[in-house]
């Protein structure tokens, strides 16, 4: 496609250069393709994004520019920096690629590898690079009719068939609920008229397969299986066909005729009828041609589809009671069931079996087999034990003599099926084996980028937080309901036991009856060893658990008749919610088991190979994901620790004087910065109190807060006065060398007395003063500027007497509340001292409390700066009667 070619539609969005736009970028690209209806393409279109902002955003460091354009058949994204002198990675003529540990110029290979056409453009002022995603072509409207099919062929449907029909509007909301969609979901029309149909979904998400419901509603002719929840809650496989429309006024809404999934021929495309080419003398026989047009109308990337179809057509064609097919794993060790027809539920979809069970002609799939009488040799096909089925006929499925699957077909009877048949059976397995192929390889293509865009997203939700509990939500919700039903999230501290930390499931109504069937379990052993393993305790107690449930209220085996009648249905309910396979894998992060990720399934159901490898990459990064929260936890508990020790536990009562203290440290997550107070008892009927500064914020500053608090209240005890105390505090910080800082400090002495005064010996050591408010609401300073500490040697201080009277306030502050700034203008002693002149006839803690608002009021932005306000008053006496 040219760039000439017609543009219809155009988006764009320009991205800073920080690390958090990477992931912002994704969003805006995927919602630009999912809101143009580019489904197919947006895994793709994602990944290699994400590719190139970030060598925009962190390689080059300039901001990036992202561009979307939506063409007819193709969507192009051109993503744009601001430094063209960005080497250019070639390959070819004698220059090897680079280091592969080297990420520059990763985004450009990735072009390479996924975009139909992609370039780099330069110009004077910055390069862009783009690439080109090809639409697949989908075909919409309406299907040639079929052929006329003898009765004998015609499927198999219930008397009463019901056919649900719903309407939705264009925004999915349903609009039409007619009797038999009532009938077969149990819900009154009055009740789901204007809800979304999304709301009774339960689409089986599996990354870069199917395709979502949001999406299927807005293509013009749409058919495929997906689940409804019932009434009751149990999740019902409908087959539905959707059809776009168009009211008379203009406004588009989509029809969906619904039924059960076993009679999904009642509204199945009928197929194209053979030619007369095909059916002339010396042409293929009869049964494969009715087998290969029976199944030739589904899409080309349609696996499942294409699938149920043959093993339907098969089972037809050979007049059989059941049909399975099973796909070869890329080794050719395993066969693994994709399909099934006639067989009890769908239990055995995804279970494997080994390709050579056993020895001799019938115990390899490699070749074709008929087994007369399964009674006469037990086992000889496990997948058939249980069901009833007595005769079977399997042929491989082979492309370039390379086994791909098998397909078989079972009868209930004896003796049913003979040499003749399983030829016939080759013979259409032949014709079919390599469109069931390339339908195999187009869905693992899928699946593959469908995997890596969700290990992209899910890498970068996991390293936005170091919160240990929003980690391990995170790893359950990424898991459910996209790889799993259910979710189970055990932690392993050091020397102790798998403690259970978290539990999540697609139905929030059974989390906590499956929280309490797996308290019940032991957990399971910290294996190290990478993989998934199978753990059957969960199923095997949740049955239990449902057996005797139902035998108590039958009242069988208990008399204690003291449980509530639901007691069984919840048991029940709780069992085929675990009741399907469960794999456990590790979580080990720094060569050591910190925990295990439990995932399962419902009743019959069976995980693929390839969703536990894409749940096994994601259990490695959530390893250390939660291993990092784990020790950032634990620094941080350490740090707040050390930081509350440099401050006074709490506040003594000092008789006579009412004292408040506001602290606030600057820096997110400090509790102790430069600035610090104390107030203690140095003898009877004395106090001290002190409020410091030391120069700079954060651990440095904090470990000198420490060293003045403790010092002060030591040499205070043992008896000099403020003076003395300064100068050796001062002395003490001077011994510190290198790690020294400026200090500036208030220390006073305080002596209630028992006419309500109060003396203070004060001295002033470069701090700011304390400001002395009376109750006429004059405000003037306590006392007089003096050096700082942590400069001279030699260093001279006085004390100063100052008496307060009853109704007299104290306030004594750092200069994170003097030198609050907004742009050019400063708050100041003068408008410190202006905020207090308001504050008479409150008492201390009101005082203290209108100091703080006036700070952080006076700017906009967070303070920057350590704040610590001390204020003390000396309560009026009350009046005389």
């Amino acid at each position: 496609m040219r760039r000439s070619a017609v543009i219809t539609a155009r988006a764009a969005a320009t991205f800073e250069p920080v690390g958090r736009s990477v992931a912002v970028a994704r969003a805006f690209v995927r919602d630009t393709l999912q809101g143009w209806g580019y489904a197919d393409v947006v895994d793709d279109a994602v990944v290699l994004t994400s590719e190139l902002v970030t060598n925009a955003v962190i390689h080059a460091g300039t901001a990036a520019d992202v561009q979307c354009l939506r063409y007819e058949s193709a969507v192009r994204v051109e993503v744009a920096d601001h430094y063209p002198e960005r080497e250019v990675p070639l390959q070819g003529r004698g220059r090897p690629f680079r280091d592969s540990d080297n990420e520059g110029g990763r985004g450009l290979l990735l072009c390479a590898a996924l975009a139909s056409r992609w370039g780099v453009e330069y110009t004077p002022s910055g390069k862009h690079v783009w690439f080109q995603l090809d639409l697949p072509e989908r075909p919409a409207g309406t299907h040639a009719a079929g052929p006329p099919l003898p009765t004998a062929e015609l499927p198999v449907a219930d008397e009463r068939v019901r056919v649900a029909v719903v309407q939705v509007d264009r925004d999915g909301a349903i609009t039409r609920w007619n009797e038999d969609a009532t009938e077969l979901f149990g819900h009154p029309a009055a009740e789901v008229l204007g809800k979304s149909l999304t709301d009774l979904t339960a689409w089986p998400q599996t990354p870069g397969t199917g395709i979502g419901l949001a999406e299927a509603l807005q293509l013009s002719r749409w058919e495929g299986t997906y689940g409804l929840r019932a009434a009751d809650g149990r999740v019902l496989s409908v087959y539905g066909s959707h059809l776009r429309v168009r009211d008379t006024g203009g406004e588009p809404s989509t029809v969906c005729l619904l039924v059960r999934a076993e009679e999904r021929a009642v509204l199945q495309t009928p197929p194209r009828g053979p030619s007369a080419a095909d059916t002339g003398p010396g042409r293929r026989g009869r049964g494969a041609d009715a087998f290969e047009g029976f199944i030739g109308s589904p899409a080309p990337d349609d696996l499942d589809g294409l699938l149920q179809r043959t093993v339907e057509r098969a089972r037809d064609m050979l007049d059989g009671d059941a049909a399975y097919l099973l796909l070869a794993t890329d080794d050719e060790t395993e066969l693994e069931v994709r399909a099934s027809t006639g067989l009890p539920s769908a239990r055995q979809r995804f279970a494997r079996v080994p390709v050579e069970a056993g020895t001799g002609r019938y115990g390899s799939a490699r070749m074709p087999a008929v087994h007369e009488d399964l009674t006469a040799v037990p086992g000889a096909v496990p997948l058939l034990s249980g069901t009833g089925m007595r005769s079977v006929v399997t042929v491989p499925l082979k492309v370039e003599g390379r086994l791909t699957g098998s397909l078989g077909v079972a009868a209930e009877a004896p003796g049913r099926f003979s040499n003749q048949e399983a030829l016939r059976l080759q013979f259409a397995a032949d014709r079919i084996a390599l469109a069931v192929e390339s339908a195999r390889l187009t869905e693992l293509e899928r699946l593959r980028r469908g995997s890596l865009s969700f290990l992209v997203e899910a890498s970068d939700l996991l390293a936005g937080t170091l919160e240990r509990d929003q980690t391990l939500a995170l790893m359950a919700q990424m898991t459910v309901p996209t790889l799993a039903s259910w979710c189970a999230v055990y932690t392993i501290a050091e020397q102790s036991e798998p403690e259970l930390a978290f539990v999540l499931h697609e139905d929030e109504d059974r989390i906590d009856g499956i929280k309490a069937l797996l308290s019940q379990v032991r957990p399971p052993e910290p294996d190290p060893t990478p993989g998934a393993r199978m753990w059957t305790a969960p199923s095997d107690a949740a049955h239990s658990s449902a057996l005797r449930a139902s035998l108590r209220s039958l009242g069988v085996g208990s008399s204690t008749g003291g449980r509530p009648a639901s007691a069984p249905g919840i048991a029940l309910a709780t069992a085929a919610a675990v009741g399907g396979e469960t794999v456990v894998l590790p979580l080990v992060a720094r060569n050591r088991v910190i925990g295990m990720l439990t995932l399962g399934k419902p009743t019959d159901e069976r995980f693929r190979q390839e969703i536990l490898e894409l749940a096994e990459d994601l259990s490695r990064r959530a390893a250390l994901a939660l291993d990092n929260a784990r020790l950032y936890s634990e620094r941080t508990a350490i740090s707040q620790a050390l930081q509350r020790s440099l401050l006074p536990p709490e506040l003594p009562h000092v008789p006579g004087v009412e004292v408040e203290v506001v602290y606030r440290a600057a820096g997110e997550g400090n509790e102790v910065g430069g600035d610090f107070y104390d107030l203690f008892p140095i003898r009877d009927g004395c106090w001290g109190f002190a409020i410091g500064d030391v120069c700079g914020t954060g651990p440095e500053a904090a470990a000198v807060t420490g060293l003045a608090r403790h010092a002060l209240r030591l040499l205070a005890r043992e008896g000099f006065g403020g003076p003395a105390v300064l100068e050796r505090l001062n002395a003490a910080i001077l011994d510190e060398g290198a790690r020294s800082r400026f200090l500036t400090l208030l220390y006073g002495e305080l002596w209630p007395q028992q006419d309500g005064s109060a003396v203070l010996r004060m001295v002033c050591a470069g701090h700011p003063l304390p400001l002395r408010l009376r109750p006429d609401g004059t405000v003037e300073p306590a006392a007089d500027p003096q050096p700082l500490l942590g400069v001279l040697e030699d260093l001279e201080l006085a004390e100063q007497t100052v008496t307060l009277d009853p109704g007299d306030v104290l306030l004594c502050v750092t200069d994170g509340v003097t030198e609050r700034r907004e742009g050019s203008r400063m708050l100041g002693d003068d408008g410190l001292a202006d905020v207090l002149a308001a504050c008479t006839g409150l008492t201390a803690g009101a005082v203290a409390s209108r100091i703080q608002r006036a700070v952080e009021r006076f700017a906009s932005d967070a303070p920057s700066d350590d704040m610590a306000i001390l204020a003390m008053r000396l309560p009026s006496p009350p009046p005389s009667r």
